[in-house]
Parts: C-alpha cells; structure tokens; sequence
C-alpha cells in the first residue's frame, strides 16, 4: 500500500529518499502511531507521523500536504471547527442558488450592527439552522454561517464563495510561497531585470581584458594582468505579499514571480500578510502567530532607498482598509490604510501588482481604495504590468 503513495509524493517532485521512506516503514512497525481504542487507525495520526519522516525541510510542506491530499482522496480528517458553535450546525447540505432580483433584496448591516448582532445570536441560538435569513447556518442568506449568500456577513467555517465576509470565524492555514517554483517562462525574469543597478564593489575578483590588453601593449608585450572590482547588483527591494483566503486562486503565478524575484535580487527582504498589512507581518505561515515582526520595526529597520512591491489582489471588505478592528482574525486598533500610508512615506519608491485581472478592478471597492492609498501605482501581474512597475521603480 504505501510503496503507492511514496512513488506519489515522488512525483510531486518531494526529495523523499527509500532511506526515508523505511525509516516509516520502521515506526509503524514499531508502533509510534497505531489503533485507537474503537480499531480504527488514525489519518491524522499517519500524515504526522509521515511528514515527520519524511519531509526535511518546511518549505516542502505545501507540495507534502497537496500529495497527501492526493492519495487519500476520500479520507475526511475531523477538524474542530470550534468550540462555542457545534461543527453540525455548519455542515451544509443545501445549495442554494438565488436570483440578482433577490440578492438586491437582502440588505447589508453596518459594521457595529453586524458584530453587536453576531453576539446575541450565539446567546439566542440552541439548534443548527439551514436556508434562512436569521441564525447562523448554512446555504440561506444569513449575515453568519456560510454555503449562502449575504452581501455582507461573517464567514463562519466553511470555504469563502461569494469574497463577501468582513470576518471570519476561524483560525486558517496559510502556507509559505514555494521559492523554488519554476518558471514557465523566462520572461517574467526579463522584466525584473529593468529595475537592476550595477556597480563594482567588495574585491579584486573579475579580470578586467580590456585594461589588461591595453596595459599589455603599453608594457612591450609583456603580460599586466588588470582586476577590477566583482559587479553586484545593488538594488534592494522589500517585498511585502499577500497570503491565504481569496490569493489561493493565484499560488502558481506569485509563486514564479516569487522564484524570479529572488533569483533576480541580492538585496531581497520579504514579508507575508493577509488581506491588508496591519501593525505587524511574518515570514513563516505556521508560525505568523508565534514569529510576529512588528510593521515599524520593519519601516526603521530598512532604509528609504529600498523599492516597496506589494503583492496582493487587494480584494476584501472595505472595513478590513478603513475600519479599526477590521481585520478578518483579530481586532486590530489602527486601520490598515494607516499602516498603508505609513510605508508608502517610509519608501517613496513603491508599487502594488495585482494578480487579479485588471478588467474587474473597477468593480472591486477595495481595489479602488487601495489605488488611492498608493497613489494609483497599482499594476496587473502580467508581462506588460511587470515592465511598467520596474520602469516605475527605476526612475
């Protein structure tokens, strides 16, 4: 059975080694994980215990997990939703499908009316509800559940559909971008290299031939090797990206945008953030909660002369922009478009790409929000965007 799904994760380009792979084969023989009283062995048991033996390093994680997912397809692992709202009344059944005519009907509450509502309904409710307009539930056109439809609502469990909740009631997982995502072409690296600057710097490394012909011949003939300092690029860039919720529709492209970025620039910093950046940020998913890094110790941390690419679709709630306490998994105190604004003025040299198509922007009320706050310097994740962001930077 397994000798199947180590050839899986093989295929998913996973560096797993027959070393490892009996390494596994050892603990479960030896019992590290086994039966639970009921006979029944547990899934989530097995993907620790394999992913402890057999993935090395964490940025692998993402490609483990999509494998694993993979081979047991049909395997559901039992998640606990939480605690205060039973994982039952959550488990969508009806499928829902409503007219423009009735959407337009459904009203949308203000930001206070909605958490002040949300609170009486978890102190009201007793029993699971489905299709309707007032519990939370699942499949209707209440402001709390999911699997429905309001214009405006808390997103409790369940997947985003209509990109509509101003929050969100769950602690999600975000995973790290792969850096070493291949590039389909190699011309999204032809873009970048707009914005690189050389100049010579550190030892003598690199023969100069030029000089060393010429002193050559000056010299009778007689060989004057000539060095000159090793050119570096010396460009820094700061990139600040977007993870989790509606990005996951755009993994593979960030991902080789990712690879080119970092290929491409010596002097690289990188930062993750969901949504809108707030007052701080991370660089590892599993630890955003653990491994914070405060927003203005990074603004004092970098000089001006670094170039600011955020990398986002900028597609959310407004309140998650404007409002304090906005954020979808915390109740943050200053709004992010003061965070926005703080690090456009910290780097004057500053850009947001944006891998949502550009024909949708107008539609989207974060997007324009966001365009404001930087001064329009929003541009789409293609070639053409690419080029105009570099030339952007570069001035």
């Amino acid at each position: 059975m397994l000798i199947d799904f180590f050839y899986t994760l093989r295929s998913a380009k996973l560096p797993v080694s027959v070393k490892e792979y009996l390494t596994l084969l050892e603990a479960l023989q030896a019992g590290v994980v086994g039966p639970r009283s009921d006979d029944a062995w547990s899934l989530d048991d097995f993907y620790n215990l394999s992913r402890l033996t057999l993935v090395k390093d964490e940025k692998h994680y993402d490609k483990f997990d999509r494998a694993f997912g993979a081979y047991f397809k049909g395997v559901e692992m039992v998640a606990d939703f939480t605690k205060e709202i039973p994982a039952d009344w959550l488990r969508n059944i009806l499928d829902n499908e409503l007219t423009p005519e009735q959407k337009a009907a459904i009203e949308k509450m203000g930001w206070d009316e909605l958490m002040e509502t949300l609170k009486k309904r978890l102190e009201e409710q007793k029993e699971r509800h489905e299709g309707g307009s007032k519990w939370i539930g699942t499949g209707g056109t209440s402001p709390f559940g999911h699997g429905g439809y309001n214009p405006q609502g808390v997103r409790i469990g369940g997947a985003g559909k209509n990109k509509s909740a101003v929050k969100v009631w769950e602690q999600r997982a975000y995973k790290d971008y792969d850096d070493q995502q291949e590039l389909g072409t190699r011309n999204i690296k032809v873009a970048l290299r707009r914005l690189r600057k050389f100049a010579r710097e550190g030892h003598d490394l690199e023969l100069d031939l030029p000089d060393t012909i010429r002193s050559t011949a000056a010299n009778a003939g007689y060989l004057d090797i000539k060095m000159v300092p090793e050119r570096h690029n010396n460009v820094k860039v700061l990139l600040l990206m977007d993870v989790g919720g509606t990005m996951d529709e755009h993994i593979q492209r960030v991902e080789e945008l990712f690879s080119a970025v970092k290929s491409e620039f010596k002097h690289l910093e990188f930062y993750y953030f969901h949504n809108c950046v707030y007052d701080f940020m991370w660089k590892n998913n599993r630890r955003r909660f653990a491994e914070k890094f405060p927003t203005l110790d990074i603004i004092r941390k970098y000089n001006r002369d670094y170039k600011l690419i955020f990398v986002g679709d900028a597609t959310m709630s407004p309140y998650e922009i404007l409002q304090p306490g906005g954020s979808v998994e915390y109740n943050n105190e200053e709004p992010g478009a003061e965070w926005i604004q703080r690090l456009t003025h910290a780097f004057p040299k500053h850009a947001w790409i944006n891998p949502e198509p550009q024909g949708v922007w107008q539609y989207r009320q974060s997007i324009n929000i966001i365009q404001q706050l930087i001064s329009n310097r929003m541009y789409p994740l293609s070639l053409k965007g690419l080029e105009e962001t570099m030339r952007l930077l570069s001035k």
